[in-house]
């Protein structure tokens, strides 16, 4: 399981490129063969680092189309964790609503000119956050995926949109990964959101439970835990075939 996470450029496996969609930054990774299959990828506070193109290659050898949102808009994503303030710094700053509409026009372009007929989303820690906020705005999604989302006990100044609101409204198949000892969002945000997707009468709802690992446990910077690294190798294969089952359909 753990060539499936951290060697995606192996032979055989497909690598990426960045572009540009609709005056966007975004990386590209495509499978070998055609796919209408298609995933949306929502970057953690280190961006498109070299771990999430990983991630975004990882789907493409797995038969989807992965596009990723440059979420710090052509600042150099990184897995330093000594750009770690930085990064909180730009965090801060982000805006919901203009966040969500950089997000529907990769989606367009995903459905208008990448061939994708079935998209999902798939975010980790911010980017799960906004990957329940799109899946509650964006109908058109085939799943949504949160890894670790970040959902604190009380919202950030710039969180102007609800989560759990957003989560109820979700229309396809959900998945939830929450680290058991998550250290920035409380168990109770957890059953929150839990609890909202379990509302739901209009998709399947999955969440995951991973006790004893810490929150962003994908990162590779945290995998000196062996709990983290051990969560990762679980997780992402189920990830990945869950990602399979709603959008190569």
């Amino acid at each position: 399981m753990a060539n499936e996470i951290s060697a995606p450029s192996a032979a055989g496996v497909p690598s990426g490129e960045n572009v540009t969609v609709a005056g966007l930054n975004a990386y590209l990774s495509r499978p070998q063969e055609a796919s209408t299959g298609g995933m949306l990828l929502l970057p953690s506070i280190t961006g498109i680092s070299p771990q999430l193109r990983e991630f975004a290659d990882g789907l493409a050898a797995a038969g989807v189309t992965a596009l990723s949102w440059d979420i710090w808009r052509g600042r150099p994503g990184s897995d330093d964790p000594e750009q770690m303030g930085t990064q909180f710094q730009w965090a801060s700053e982000l805006d919901d609503e203009s966040s969500l509409a950089e997000m529907g026009k990769l989606l367009n372009h995903m459905f208008d000119e990448l061939g994708c007929r079935q998209v999902g989303v798939i975010g980790w820690c911010i980017g799960g956050r906004f990957a329940l906020l799109l899946g509650g705005r964006d109908s058109r999604l085939a799943n949504v995926v949160a890894y670790h989302p970040t959902v604190p006990g009380s919202p950030a100044p710039n969180h102007t949109l609800d989560a759990t609101e957003f989560t109820a409204r979700i229309a396809g198949p959900a998945m939830i990964l929450y680290p058991g000892a998550d250290e920035v969002v409380p168990v109770e945000s957890f059953h929150r959101l839990r609890d909202a997707l379990n509302s739901r009468t209009t998709g399947p709802s999955i969440a995951h439970v991973y006790p004893g690992a810490g929150h962003g446990f994908t990162a590779r910077a945290l995998h000196g835990n062996p709990v983290n690294k051990a969560a990762t190798e679980l997780s992402w294969p189920q990830v990945i075939a869950f990602i399979r089952a709603t959008t190569l359909v």
